[in-house]
């Protein structure tokens, strides 16, 4: 009779696992679905359509891969937010990374190939704390006082860039960088799909909040 017992109790867990396994999918493509959905009205991939803000707000990422090549996401977010301030989009930028050691500092890095392209140094406001995308969005209004935005990356970070800025009452839009081509982000890509099932268990599940915030830093433009 154990056995049996046995048996019965594996198939029922076996089922049980199955509606887990199935929830978590759909959950995960929900997810997905409500972000894009949300948000891809308010990103803009031409500049000259791109409605005209005060502030932009470029999320980081490193300027190397890890082979010590260029990386492209952070080629094409520079270009892209200097080419919104040439073109008078945009009046000021905060670059907003990672800062975790002293070898490694996302927001000098950004700076530094801005000033290249001729972004002067008055208009470019260092964000030490962009530890997360989350925290990039919120700081920009909690620390530097913005209630409006562009925030420059990629189309598909900018999704659920976008996703948290609504959830903080910030006036945001997003412009589209350009995409690394080919296969190249394929492994960021699929991290950004579960990265955006996270984001709203963070907004609405668990209140995540910035890990730093510190003293009000206002931009004065």
């Amino acid at each position: 009779m154990k056995p049996v017992f046995n048996k019965i109790k594996k198939l029922l867990f076996n089922k049980w696992m199955i509606v887990v396994y199935g929830l978590v999918i759909l959950f995960v493509i929900t997810s997905n679905i409500i972000i894009v959905n949300l948000t891809k009205d308010s990103i803009y991939s031409t500049i000259s359509t791109t409605p005209e803000k005060q502030v932009a707000l470029i999320l980081g990422t490193s300027k190397y891969t890890s082979r010590g090549n260029t990386n492209l996401f952070f080629k094409y977010r520079i270009v892209a937010a200097a080419d919104l301030y040439l073109l008078g989009k945009v009046k000021h930028i905060i670059v907003s990374g990672d800062n975790r050691t002293k070898n490694y500092n996302e927001p000098k890095q950004m700076r530094k190939a801005l000033i290249a392209l001729g972004v002067p140094t008055e208009a470019i406001t260092l964000d030490y704390a962009g530890f997360r995308t989350l925290d990039s969005v919120v700081r920009s209004k909690k620390v530097f006082g913005q209630n409006e935005i562009t925030i420059i990356s990629q189309r598909f970070h900018l999704e659920r860039a976008l996703f948290i800025a609504d959830r903080y009452k910030i006036d945001a839009i997003g412009f589209a960088a350009q995409d690394p081509p080919g296969n190249y982000s394929t492994k960021t890509r699929i991290r950004e799909y579960f990265a955006k099932t996270k984001a709203v268990i963070d907004l609405y599940i668990i209140n995540k909040k910035p890990k730093f915030l510190g003293k009000k830093e206002l931009i004065k433009i």
